[in-house]
């Protein structure tokens, strides 16, 4: 093996029952470079990490890894051998404890000690030392639960590093960042590629491969399909190597023919229920027509979210304004009476707020739907099964049957079962709250297609999205938020990115209604 080879992937299979997670996957990795890992949902990236961190030791698959020139075996206690090695992961969901300090978090479980007494100072001092040298801009004594999400990133890459890690996996490390937090974020890559730190990057978002990584390993059903120099691809070649089809447009737009307004809402006011000194939503007009996909877009902070959770009932107290459905004036008190006035919602949180994860997939489908299938005290099981059967084999569930946990699906199967659990309820208006976050490309193509199939059928559609891509991409007509107003609603031929921006950060001003 080359010397500057540092991981080396030789033919590795994983099984579980009746599935091959990974097929004969090779792949070798440079020391000290940013490594790529792309590939949709279920295409086997996670497994893979979970091989090389010790998740699944040594025997439990096939195939070898090498390491710095030798095999591999991660055996009794494979997960702390794998940190001892030099191997560490960074989480999608992070894994610090928030009542304790960034220099207890770094430091938990290997605390430096003198006499059987942790030695404070010496904790300190190398909290910042290690902070310092990678130029993770955080405060050794600041208490983690008073940190935003990109700080505390940055205290789980200085617990990585200080075991002294040669390789730091980042599992979907940007999916809750902001924008100025993702530059920093790259900036602190940076940093520690030039400290000779070989670092494995997983996204959804493409556009950052490009921004970052020198080379790029896609995974396809379990198998690798190419590893390539960054610099020789383009985001069509990946996402064509991704789904192993060519996607001639990214967010197809089908035939919608959006027809009479069916939603109202004018100058809607809400206070936060739990703190009614903060309003929370301060004058929001716009309409919703039948058939069309109406985007949000605004900041992080804009009022997106509470406007829908407050429209479908569940968040904010309504101190002022009207809602209108089909010309007539209404009142929500919660999701239910939501869901009989035909408003459905997917969340933004699938994992918190769509799904019950230790349930299977049948159940999180029907549930929000029992009284369908219920009748003298008792739920029909075999209705109930043959819709649940009908919507998740409509909106291509990938499954062994509905029987499954929900929480083994990969993330863009789990959307689908959150859809499809709102779209059992026939609804004539779905409010979507990010629906392709953290999923796949693959997997985001087929929801845009389902939203297309919905509004093509009449289905009214108001779509919340972090990326002004998806937006502009999806949308007939964009409404823009800042601080928690509507500021226009503009029609797609005359929406761009930089005028949205202009609305969304206040730069304009044209607060006005529709």
């Amino acid at each position: 093996m080359s010397d500057d080879i540092i991981l080396d992937f030789r033919n590795v299979t994983k099984r579980f029952p009746g599935v091959t997670a990974l097929d004969n996957v090779s792949m070798q990795i440079r020391r000290g470079e940013i490594h790529g890992l792309c590939g949709e949902n279920g295409a086997g990236k996670s497994t893979l990490m979970k091989i090389l961190s010790g998740v699944y030791p040594y025997g439990t698959y096939e195939g070898s890894v090498i390491y710095e020139g030798k095999e591999l075996n991660l055996g009794a206690g494979a997960i702390r051998q794998a940190r001892d090695e030099g191997i560490a992961i960074v989480y999608q969901e992070l894994t610090l404890v928030p009542n304790m300090t960034v220099g207890e978090n770094v430091f938990l479980g290997k605390e430096p000690s003198v006499n059987g007494s942790i030695d404070w100072s010496e904790l300190y001092a190398n909290t910042r030392d290690i902070l310092a040298k990678y130029r993770l801009d955080v405060s050794p004594q600041a208490v983690v639960k008073h940190l935003g999400v990109g700080k505390m990133q940055m205290v789980e890459i200085a617990k990585a590093l200080s075991e002294n890690a040669k390789i730091l996996i980042l599992d979907e490390p940007t999916s809750a960042l902001t924008e100025s937090e993702i530059d920093k974020l790259m900036e602190i890559l940076e940093n520690l590629r030039g400290h000779g730190v070989t670092c494995i990057y997983i996204t959804h978002k493409l556009e950052e491969f490009f921004r970052i990584t020198d080379s790029v390993t896609i995974l396809r059903d379990g198998k690798t399909v190419t590893t390539q120099p960054t610099r020789q691809l383009t985001q069509e070649k990946l996402v064509s190597y991704m789904v192993g089809r060519e996607m001639k447009e990214r967010f197809p737009r089908g035939h919608r023919q959006p027809r009479e307004v069916i939603f109202e809402v004018a100058d809607l006011q809400a206070v936060d229920p739990n703190e009614t000194s903060r309003t929370v939503l301060d004058g929001v007009t716009f309409n919703l027509r039948r058939g069309e996909i109406l985007g949000i877009a605004g900041l992080m902070g804009s009022g997106r979210t509470e406007l829908v959770t407050t429209i479908f009932g569940e968040y904010g107290k309504i101190t002022g304004g009207v809602i209108k459905l089909e010309g007539e004036e209404v009142h929500i008190s919660d999701a239910r009476d939501a869901m009989h006035k035909g408003i459905s919602l997917v969340p933004e949180d699938r994992k918190g707020q769509g799904l019950v994860l230790m349930q299977s997939i049948l159940k999180n489908i029907s549930l929000a739907n029992l009284d369908q299938f219920s009748a003298f005290f008792r739920i029909d099981a075999d209705a109930e099964m043959v819709a649940a059967t009908q919507q998740a084999k409509s909106l291509g569930v990938k499954a062994p049957n509905l029987q499954a946990q929900v929480d083994s699906l990969s993330g863009g199967n789990q959307q689908k079962v959150v859809i499809a659990k709102w779209l059992l309820s026939n609804p004539k208006i779905l409010i979507m709250d990010d629906p392709t976050r953290g999923i796949d490309v693959g997997a985001k193509y087929e929801i845009y297609k389902l939203m297309n199939d919905l509004a093509e059928r009449g289905v009214a559609i108001i779509m919340i999205s972090s990326e002004l891509e998806e937006v502009l991409g999806m949308s007939d007509r964009i409404m823009v938020m800042h601080e928690g107003r509507s500021t226009l609603t503009l029609d797609i031929a005359e929406a761009s990115q930089e005028r949205i921006m202009a609305l969304a950060t206040g730069i304009a001003d044209e607060i006005l209604p529709v």
